[in-house]
């Protein structure tokens, strides 16, 4: 049976020591999608200038370059390469999601469908994959591009279930944990596993790396959709409530529903088959996850994820990069943005 690890310590120490490890590496990233993304037109140029100005903690990217770092790769830049790809295709996603969810703010600023439009951030979407599709091409590893393709399937499939579901209160707990994966940890369980395929490492190592990413983003979005619920726009960097009123089902309704009385069930169903949801509304369904301790059972659920996630590197020997891979799995419950 593996370690349970304490969730209370300083993850931000963590944060700092993998960006530290890899510091020189991921400004190479930057400028490597800085260069790729070049483009004579115009709007393209603005736009992606725009997008990552508002760059997030690229969580996943160190993730990869540790990853590689972690199996002992030193020669040559597919890591530099690969970060690269994983960062774009997160990017694109949150691109096509922000039309998708009408969402005006990310990060604290204005999407970029709120400065332009949605016509434009699909189409500069899509011209983030293309350019990204270019460097695994490149690359000329046909496992990567295996894994890095089947990624971005998965994960449109996952945004097309999280539709299907919309407004659906009394989904299976097995449903929400399949969108998430989709959605979420198949990209964090690529950008871990790309470290293990470019150092030729055996079919144990790349599973295991695997394991970590995929749990990992597992506790990752858990943790996201409970700060929205109770988080604030000030610490969160978005609008708050913002799965609610466009109607997504997520893990703390989901506990909420479970335990509700059937006047208090049949409230949920109501309201989460509104075409608007009110701040009222809201507010209803915030005071029963309160009642329930939905969030607390939310970040216990996350909880098992991240003792997951820390003991599938157990078949690596011990190291530095072992050590501070651990200790990020507690940041992302842990995490206030």
């Amino acid at each position: 049976m593996g370690s349970v690890i304490p969730l209370k310590k300083e993850i931000s120490s963590s944060y700092a020591e993998l960006k530290n490890l890899v510091k020189e590496k991921i400004d190479q990233v930057d400028q490597r999608i800085k260069l790729k993304l070049a483009s004579k037109v115009n709007l393209i140029h603005k736009m992606t200038n725009y997008h990552f100005k508002l760059q997030g903690k690229k969580i996943r990217p160190l993730l990869t370059l540790c990853s590689a770092k972690l199996c002992n790769y030193t020669e040559g830049s597919r890591d530099i390469n690969l970060a690269a790809c994983i960062e774009l295709i997160h990017n694109a996603t949150l691109l096509h999601d922000d039309v998708i969810d009408s969402s005006r703010l990310r990060r604290g600023a204005k999407t970029s469908n709120a400065m332009w439009d949605n016509q434009s951030s699909i189409l500069v979407g899509d011209y983030l994959l293309s350019r990204c599709f270019e460097m695994i091409v490149e690359d000329g590893s046909l496992e990567v591009l295996k894994l890095l393709s089947s990624t971005c399937s998965t994960i449109s499939q996952g945004e097309v279930s999280q539709l299907e579901c919309r407004g659906e209160i009394d989904i299976l707990e097995e449903t929400y944990f399949n969108i998430i994966n989709s959605k979420t940890a198949v990209l964090f369980a690529a950008a871990t596993r790309i470290g293990a395929c470019i150092t030729n490492n055996n079919r144990k190592k790349k599973d295991a790396l695997e394991s970590y990413g995929r749990n990992l983003g597992l506790a990752f979005q858990i943790a996201d959709d409970a700060l929205d619920y109770y988080s604030s726009k000030k610490i969160f960097g978005k609008e708050i409530g913002k799965d609610f009123f466009e109607g997504n089902i997520t893990l703390p309704a989901i506990f909420a529903y479970q335990d509700s009385n059937l006047k208090e069930r049949d409230f949920l169903k109501k309201v989460f088959k509104k075409k608007n949801r009110s701040n009222e509304d809201f507010d209803q369904v915030q005071n029963l996850i309160t009642k329930y301790n939905s969030i607390k059972a939310c970040f216990k659920r996350a909880e098992h994820f991240v003792n997951m996630s820390y003991n599938a590197l157990s078949a690596f020997n011990p190291s530095k990069e072992k050590t501070i891979l651990q200790n990020m799995t507690s940041f992302s419950l842990e995490r206030s943005f």
